[in-house]
């Protein structure tokens, strides 16, 4: 069944009590900086964690509130903004694949490959049959970094609604804390809602890796959402600190 994104919540559970949630997330996020610190020390596996969403869906929050315990050794954080000039004069995916974790190393993309399917088709700077291709291209590129690399892949679309995104903008211009993130170009876009809406569903409907619709407009229930979802998964691995060499 396709997903439809208007059919699914952008705020936690009726009955969600914030601070029990808050104490659920704390415990799953010291975990998770367990669990992806063995990951680090075992060198078996990789994970790719991608943060993908409108302006204001707070990605950058979820870094900050999800990610703190873990180790910084193994751990790389990527912002994908406007190529330059030689990562536009290569194939989209070049600029990505040289970020792709290696083994033991966990990887946060901030936005990521998926924006070439997603601007640039809002902004009918590629066609359809363009979009295409592409995303034939992403479902193989991330099929090929599971299978040879062991790497696990998160994909969190981070499910804010049209009212709380304004919200958000707004707060960046009456914040002193946050008018440097304010961006005029940022409420250009947002008159562009229901044509990125129709880009992400396209993105996730195709996808052959499937996505989590996180809903957002709750920040500490979409902390807690992120750290089960990928916590839940490391749990089933079974990794062990490897022993030192005798």
């Amino acid at each position: 069944m396709k997903i439809k994104l208007s059919a699914i919540p952008t705020t936690a559970p009726e009955d969600a009590s914030k601070k029990d949630y808050k104490k659920k997330t704390e415990k799953l996020v010291t975990r998770l900086g367990e669990l992806q610190n063995i990951m680090y020390a075992e060198g078996k596996y990789s994970m790719l964690v991608i943060l993908q969403g409108m302006d204001g869906s707070g990605k950058d929050g979820a870094v900050r509130n999800v990610f703190h315990t873990c180790t910084i050794a193994g751990l790389d954080l990527v912002s994908f903004k406007k190529p330059t000039e030689e990562e536009f004069a290569h194939d989209f995916l070049w600029r990505v694949h040289k970020w792709v974790p290696q083994k033991g190393m966990t990887t946060i993309f901030n936005r990521s490959h998926y924006e070439d399917i997603l601007i640039q088709r809002v902004h009918n700077w590629i066609d359809m049959d363009r979009v295409k291709k592409r995303m034939a291209a992403i479902n193989a590129f991330e099929e090929l970094i599971q299978f040879d690399n062991n790497t696990l892949i998160f994909k969190f679309y981070m499910h804010i609604s049209e009212e709380e995104q304004g919200i958000q903008l707004q707060q960046r211009l009456d914040d002193p804390a946050k008018f440097w993130k304010h961006n005029d170009g940022d409420w250009e876009e947002r008159k562009l809602w229901n044509k990125y809406i129709d880009a992400y569903e396209y993105a996730i409907n195709e996808s052959t890796t499937p996505w989590h619709i996180c809903p957002v407009d709750n920040r500490w229930y979409r902390d807690y959402f992120i750290a089960k979802t990928i916590v839940d998964k490391l749990e089933t691995l079974n990794m062990k600190l490897p022993q030192p060499a005798k």
